[in-house]
């Protein structure tokens, strides 16, 4: 068996051992060796973590990773088992990576540095980061909600308030860049430990002013009716992103088993991209998430690409990301992080296709088509919008904001509407959104929609004659429009 070829982040040599192994350990009886060994592989993943379903609740799902096991065991003779264990976060799972009982895992940015500091203290559980799950350039995939009836419009609002949010999440270190950029002492905020899913329910108790959290918990809330988006991430702009981890001993010893995963980990991503409306129903019968917020994240020009590259903004980021794990004593300031990240298994797995599948940025999934009822091509990822009638097994596109609103005035019943944030082109949920009308645009792009109250401000201090609409109002104008 040959390792794969170590990427320019970081060289190294190892001595693979020819003993057959399970879980990391020899199979020996009274006679010696047993013929027919069993290789156990735990794998770590956050099922509610939508971001990462591809190396976890959807490739769990699909069978891919076994099957590619099997194919293995076929031609090497030795027989191979696979154990889920399901984590609410990425703490735990590092635990357990601690202590040898997982061997590669998924978690975000923040928890990877985590693992990786932490882990190395211990021969048997050092860990690198060899892949990326999905990823969100700006940062949007961490959000901070409010109750919908909150006086609150911006973060300086949060001054002596309550904030739910997870320590040491990709979350909390979002949270804390937006209150430090926006001049406000994080001391004089409130900040609750908790949970994601106890977040949630804390905001939608008044027992919390506001939940900074990483994806889906912001937009379910927002789509559960139980909050509105103050802070958007990306304002941050500073890339977010979730990845595979593996034990290094794990992965020396089976080289043939990493390999395997990220095959099988590539055909669920390319599934996903081909099939994204099946994926998000299959993650919310599997998640009990409502599909249309997995849809809103996970689907054509959603928060999330799905790449799993290792770009080189990831390592940019993790520098920033470092800083505030070293301020939190999470990470040692001694920690190497070029030396964390082992891009060698995907060069193997993409060859040639990986430099360049690396450089780029374009999000894999975008809505394109004919807009039948403005009669317009779809072709503007700031502008394109798309609608899920409830009962239809498949969505319509709408070329713009506007036209998705003449498409739902005519649509009986409509399961989710998504439009892109006129600023930003942030996906965001239609009747969420913050509406103006703006008389001095085309009458096809006459509605925008904003994500937040401070983004329709900053809209209407350069467009004067913008005004406030609703969303019911802007659709029942539509009815009638041209």
């Amino acid at each position: 068996m040959q390792y794969p070829p170590r990427g320019r982040w970081r060289a190294r040599s190892a001595t693979l051992l020819t003993a057959l192994t399970v879980g990391g350990a020899q199979l020996l009886t009274g006679c010696g060796l047993l013929t027919e060994p069993t290789v156990v592989v735990n794998v770590g993943y956050q099922s509610k973590t939508i971001n990462t379903v591809n190396a976890g609740t959807l490739l769990r799902d699909r069978g891919d990773f076994e099957n590619a096991l099997k194919e293995l065991g076929a031609a090497t003779g030795t027989k191979y088992r696979v154990v889920w264990q399901d984590f609410a976060s990425g703490a735990p799972l590092t635990a357990q990576m601690i202590a040898t009982h997982v061997d590669i895992g998924s978690m975000g940015d923040y928890p990877l540095l985590t693992n990786g500091s932490k882990t190395r203290k211990y021969d048997d559980a050092v860990t690198e980061m060899v892949a990326t799950t999905g990823y969100n350039l700006r940062g949007s995939l961490n959000q901070v909600v409010v109750p919908s009836d909150s006086t609150a419009q911006t973060l300086t609002d949060l001054t002596g308030k309550k904030v739910s949010t997870s320590l040491g999440s990709a979350g909390d270190g979002m949270f804390s860049s937006a209150v430090k950029n926006s001049g406000i002492d994080k001391s004089a905020v409130q900040i609750v430990n908790q949970d994601p899913s106890v977040g949630a329910s804390a905001i939608d108790g008044r027992q919390v002013d506001a939940l900074a959290q990483f994806v889906p918990w912001p937009q379910l809330v927002i789509y559960r009716n139980q909050g509105r988006l103050l802070y958007d991430g990306g304002d941050n702009n500073v890339p977010t992103f979730h990845g595979v981890v593996v034990r290094r001993q794990f992965a020396d010893r089976n080289p043939d088993v990493m390999a395997a995963f990220l095959r099988a980990m590539r055909a669920t991503t390319d599934d996903i991209v081909a099939h994204p409306l099946a994926a998000a129903k299959r993650v919310g019968e599997l998640t009990g998430i409502e599909p249309e917020v997995i849809y809103l994240y996970n689907g054509p020009n959603g928060l999330v690409s799905f790449d799993m590259t290792l770009k080189e903004q990831f390592l940019a980021a993790f520098a920033a990301v470092k800083d505030y794990l070293v301020g939190r004593g999470s990470v040692t300031a001694d920690f190497d992080v070029p030396g964390f990240v082992n891009d060698g298994y995907l060069r193997q797995l993409f060859g040639d296709e990986y430099p360049v599948r690396r450089a780029s940025v374009a999000n894999p999934m975008t809505l394109t088509g004919f807009d039948d009822v403005c009669g317009l091509p779809v072709n503007d990822p700031a502008l394109a919008s798309e609608l899920w009638a409830s009962g239809a097994e498949t969505t319509d596109v709408a070329a713009t904001p506007a036209c998705l609103l003449r498409r739902v005035a005519a649509t009986p019943a409509v399961r989710a509407a998504y439009v892109p944030d006129t600023l930003t082109g942030l996906r965001i949920f239609a009747d969420h959104a913050v509406w103006l009308q703006d008389p001095t645009a085309p009458p096809t792009q006459r509605y925008k929609p904003f994500a937040t109250s401070a983004g329709a401000d900053t809209y209407r201090a350069s467009h004067p004659h913008a005004q406030a609409v609703g969303y019911a109002a802007a659709v029942g104008q539509s009815r009638t429009a041209g």
